[in-house]
């Protein structure tokens, strides 16, 4: 059931994802942009941020991902070839044939590096002492450049080219960050005046039970070559340029940072929590940062107001008085409608107004309850009456012969012993025979619970008002007042002490004395006083026995079927049971979903949604009728999937939802529309949870704010040159960006601005800061334990001689 709901939310959630993104404005990027991804770990990111793109780049098509890999993985494959990536996310805007994602495998050069004591220094020296390598790469970087001037129309500017560099701390190929990076650096100057090169350096914090304590020392390895790399007179020189015929150019790197800025994301926030959705979230944060510096400006925010990135002015900011420029990280939170939670709390409230409609049928009296399951006093006559044989069947017992005795010899006996005297057990026998085993074989072929429920069922088409929740309850034996097993079981006393005192009433006709029967006498004539006693004696004492057989009879009619009635009972209550059940599942599951949902503005959509629901339904009632959600094309009869399970039952019910609820008018809102009306529902006064607009609207900028928490942890969160920069990316008219961008804006000591984009489906911000250095970094301080103990025990991980490195701090 879990699974169903949780599929059901999502993907009405994406549909209104896809619905709302397709109505948003996508931003442009200013000039070309290259991802650069070095090592296998770093490939898995290619994907994601492809999609991520697609969904906020217009322009996108021009975007090239290069991934440099090992070749050990089966997604690699030899340059020239596509992958999966390439041919799902070819450019479309010509008529030739250009992969996007291009990948050149360094095939072999990590076999025969599976002693991890030198992995990462083999790597260096293999990649130098190999020049295949470097044709490889040179080839591809070639081709990557003629693929970017293939796409240069789409681009407002072809001056400068992004070169964003991604790989992971812990990935052994890192160690050939310097020498790609500044080939890809040296052959795209060929192309474009200039080169911005950032590195973004993923960290993975959660522990590698296979490479524990291994990993930790491989990524602190590179963070202290990284920080050699960012010194001011780092330089660089290298035969790395290949010629088609061989001959290698030395490319030069004169003493400056290597990379114009280098950004570390961890999948730990400064918290010290996991991410949401682990490294995913950084993929992401990637791409907005990219987006916000390199994002083609529209003409109406050039003359508006807005604050906009500075690239250079961020710079400098991270530089501190020793010229020792910091690290920056960020952090990412988005608002949206919150479509998830909404499908599961209209659902559940949809289920709820259906079980009220079922439970709200009109209450008959008890004569037509009866009558519905056909027990009503004249249905039980006519079967009593199929049953025991007629009363003119008696008349057959005259023909009994006699013992032969007077009618003088009877007349001062009693019945019974006058009637012992006539026939001795005669007419018992034949009483018994034709009148009581008769009406006890017939009962026994009376299939009491096959025609009760064939009645009923009749009933129950014939009263499409009447539910399982009206069964259950008029075959309850707790609803005393109205229940039909009651009155079945108050008949059954009823007949119980009109049987007694029938036999009562018999033992006293048999001890009349014949002489004070009533019947005709003719003064010495025997034998017509004999004759005229014995049908006295018929009509007398056998006439009662018949109605006593009628009464029994009838009491184990109601004995079965009241029997019947405590099954049935039992089959009701377990559907309104199982209903009451999907309804707490039901409830259970979007409150869940809104408590997750608090953080992304969850407050009021149980209340709020309460009333769309039932308003949407009774607005289709009054258009298609009173019954118009029984009708055999929507929920038909209730019974039928309840039967097959409550799973079947929540089908039925997700799919009328999907149909006829979500998709009517009240639900076709902007994010920020339906954030408004959601706020301004009126609530009871009792109700604390709800909140005004103001309120909801604060609480939406404090959610953005503690989800942008940037996503690396630190020593200490006021280090001495912490520099943030913050950025909304949503509508700059909208109600809610300007009240974001009013909040204490007297007080604020950081840059708070706004990438306006016109969207409908929610609201971004990106966080930036940066400042930090190598050794306020928690993972640098746990992991150079395990780098200096493996330094001590032999292990190798720099090609750099170790007086090149900087200090460990």
């Amino acid at each position: 059931m879990r699974e169903l709901l949780e599929r059901f939310a999502s993907d009405y959630s994406a549909a209104e994802q896809q619905i709302s993104g397709l109505e948003d404005d996508q931003s442009s990027i200013h000039y070309p942009t290259v991802f650069l991804f070095i090592g296998d770990e770093a490939g898995h990111a290619i994907e994601p941020m492809i999609h991520s793109n697609e969904q906020k780049w217009d322009n996108n098509a021009g975007v090239i991902y290069f991934h440099v890999s090992s070749g050990e993985t089966d997604a690699i494959v030899a340059i020239g070839q596509e992958t999966d990536h390439a041919s799902a996310y070819r450019g479309a805007h010509y008529g030739r044939s250009v992969p996007r994602v291009m990948q050149v495998a360094l095939t072999g050069i990590t076999t025969g590096q599976s002693d991890n004591r030198t992995r990462r220094k083999d790597i260096g020296a293999a990649f130098q002492e190999k020049g295949q390598y470097l044709v490889d790469l040179n080839r591809a970087l070639r081709q990557v450049s003629d693929t970017i001037a293939d796409y240069g129309r789409l681009y407002a500017s072809f001056d400068r080219l992004h070169l964003a560099v991604i790989t992971r701390v812990d990935d052994p190929l890192n160690v050939l960050v310097p020498e790609i990076s500044l080939l890809a650096q040296s052959i795209f100057l060929q192309l474009f005046k200039s080169v911005q090169m950032d590195l973004y350096t993923l960290i993975n914090e959660r522990e590698q039970s296979e490479t524990f304590g291994y990993a930790s020392a491989a990524g602190i390895s590179f963070l202290r070559e990284l920080e050699g790399m960012q010194r001011p007179d780092y330089s660089y020189s290298a035969p790395l340029l290949m010629t088609g015929d061989g001959l290698s150019i030395p490319v030069i790197h004169k003493p400056s940072a290597l990379f114009d800025l280098v950004y570390v994301l961890s999948n730990r926030n400064e918290r010290g929590i996991t991410t949401l959705n682990g490294m995913r979230d950084n993929y992401e944060i990637i791409c907005h940062i990219l987006l916000l510096k390199n994002r083609k400006r529209k003409d109406a925010q050039v003359q508006s107001n807005d604050v906009s990135y500075n690239n250079s002015s961020f710079k400098n900011s991270l530089m501190s008085e020793s010229g020792r420029q910091g690290f920056v990280s960020a952090g990412l939170a988005k608002v949206k409608r919150p479509n998830y939670s909404i499908a599961l709390t209209v659902l559940y409230h949809f289920l709820k107004q259906i079980t009220a409609r079922l439970q709200n049928a009109p209450q008959p009296s008890m004569k037509e309850k009866l009558a519905f399951f056909g027990l009503d006093s004249a249905a039980l006559e006519e079967r009593v009456a199929d049953l025991v044989p007629g009363e003119d069947n008696l008349v057959d017992m005259k023909g009994l012969l006699t013992s032969g005795i007077r009618y003088e010899q009877l007349r001062r006996m009693s019945l019974r012993e006058a009637e012992e005297a006539l026939f001795g057990d005669g007419c018992a026998e034949f009483f018994c025979k034709h009148f009581i085993r008769s009406a006890e074989e017939r009962l026994g072929y009376v299939q009491v619970a096959e025609e009760l429920r064939r009645t009923v069922n009749r009933a129950m088409k014939e009263h499409p008002q009447i539910s399982f929740y009206q069964m259950s309850d008029w075959t309850s034996e707790k609803n005393e007042a109205g229940s039909v097993l009651e009155a079945v079981r108050s008949r059954m006393r009823d007949l119980a002490r009109e049987i007694d005192l029938a036999r009562e009433e018999l033992d006293r006709t048999r001890e009349i004395r014949v002489e004070d029967l009533k019947f005709q006498r003719i003064p010495f004539m025997d034998k017509q006083n004999l004759r005229a006693f014995i049908r006295a004696l018929f009509d007398t004492v056998y006439l009662q026995k018949w109605q006593q057989l009628r009464l029994e009879t009838e009491l184990a009619l109601y004995r079965r079927f009241a029997g019947e009635l405590e099954q049935m009972h039992e089959e009701y209550r377990t559907r309104v049971v199982q209903v009451a059940t999907l309804e707490e599942e039901f409830k259970a599951a979007a409150l869940q979903s809104i408590q997750s949902a608090d953080d992304y503005i969850g407050q009021n959509i149980f209340d709020y949604y309460e009333r769309v629901t039932e308003n949407v339904m009774k607005e289709i009632e009054e258009k298609r009728g009173a019954s118009a959600f029984f009708e055999e094309r929507f929920m038909g009869n209730v019974m039928e999937p309840l039967e097959q399970g409550g799973h079947a039952f929540a089908e039925r019910l997700i799919g009328i939802c999907r149909k006829l609820i979500l998709t009517a008018e009240p639900f076709v809102q902007t994010f920020e529309e339906e954030l408004l009306l959601r706020a301004n529902v009126s609530v009871d006064y009792s109700n604390r949870k709800a909140l005004s607009r103001d309120e909801l609207f604060h609480r939406l900028y404090r959610t953005l704010e503690d989800n942008a928490v940037i996503h690396i942890r630190l020593l200490d969160y006021t280090h001495e040159h912490r520099y943030e920069e913050k950025y909304l990316f949503g509508d700059r008219e909208t109600e809610f960006i300007r009240f974001a961008l009013g909040v204490d804006e007297m007080s604020r000591i950081y840059k708070l601005g706004c990438v306006h984009e016109k969207r409908s489906s929610g609201v971004e911000k990106l966080n930036i800061m940066g400042g930090f250095h190598l050794e306020d970094l928690m993972y640098y301080r746990n992991g150079k334990v395990y780098y200096e103990t493996y330094l001590q025990n032999g292990y190798e991980f720099h090609t750099l001689h170790p007086s090149l490195l900087p200090e460990l701090r």
